[in-house]
């Protein structure tokens, strides 16, 4: 092996070496201090003010449930935040599990994060506001979250904007929108999606009634397990044509997942 390939190799070790050895130590520090070490905290704390997503995310733990501190929900939930800038996906959920309980704190956090443009966050907010999960329902706040996610190419808020389009939910009804986000979903392999964008094929709502069309995304749907889809894939092949089953499982063969 040439000399710098060796380096490179050695430092890339050395890096990976260090990574262990602070989530370790990130590890052990948040054991002792919820058991009320206040070096440990004071060390964790160091190291999360470095950046250190999982020393963040355990401060938030700490300061959410009170161990080994005093409960102190605002700190906690800004640590979760920071946490959840770096990637850490556990603390996003943990952020969200909070503001969905009515946690104020926590639903700042998360609209800050959105404010930013995370587009998980903008997601999950649109779930918030739409579900009414620790807020007051509120369509217009949850379809426009949902949009920014959408339009940001998360498959999960394409599928969801879609039914608030087919439902007029916050937006006026639309279905050629519906439509329109169902199918970005579905092309990505989202299975609901698929599953809503093959029964609006079936009945003709926002796009001409295409029975073929509309049985080669029930199938997708279908391939992926769900029973109530299987279901209605099943009950249309009662009423299709030999040909027209064909036809549609040969486009789902030929279909490919979009990225």
């Amino acid at each position: 092996m040439p000399m710098t390939s060796l380096r490179n190799c050695l430092c890339l070790l050395v890096v990976a070496l260090g990574v262990v050895q602070a989530q370790q130590s990130a590890d052990s520090l948040a054991a002792a201090a919820s058991k009320g070490d206040k070096a440990a905290l004071a060390q964790l704390t160091t190291l999360a003010d470095k950046g250190h997503a999982e020393a963040q995310f355990n401060l938030g733990m700490i300061y959410y449930g009170g161990f080994g501190v005093p409960k102190d929900p605002v700190q906690a939930v800004s640590w979760y935040r920071k946490a959840a800038e770096q990637g850490l996906s556990v603390a996003l959920d943990s952020l969200v599990t909070a503001a969905g309980k009515g946690d104020r704190g926590a639903l700042t956090q998360l609209t800050t994060m959105a404010d930013k443009g995370n587009a998980e966050a903008q997601e999950y907010l649109g779930d918030i506001y739409t579900l009414g999960s620790g807020v007051p329902t509120d369509f217009v706040q949850g379809a426009a979250w949902y949009r920014k996610a959408a339009e940001k190419g998360l498959p999960g808020a394409q599928y969801s904007l879609g039914t608030i389009y087919r439902d007029g939910q916050g937006v006026q009804k639309d279905a050629v929108q519906a439509v329109t986000w169902y199918r970005k979903a579905a092309e990505k392999g989202l299975a609901g999606a698929q599953s809503a964008l093959g029964n609006m094929y079936l009945d003709g709502d926002g796009v001409p009634k295409d029975l073929v069309s509309g049985y080669m995304w029930i199938n997708l749907s279908a391939a992926q397990g769900d029973e109530k889809t299987k279901t209605l894939r099943d009950a249309l092949e009662r009423v299709m044509t030999p040909t027209q089953i064909a036809e549609g499982q040969n486009l789902s063969r030929e279909w490919k997942p979009k990225q």
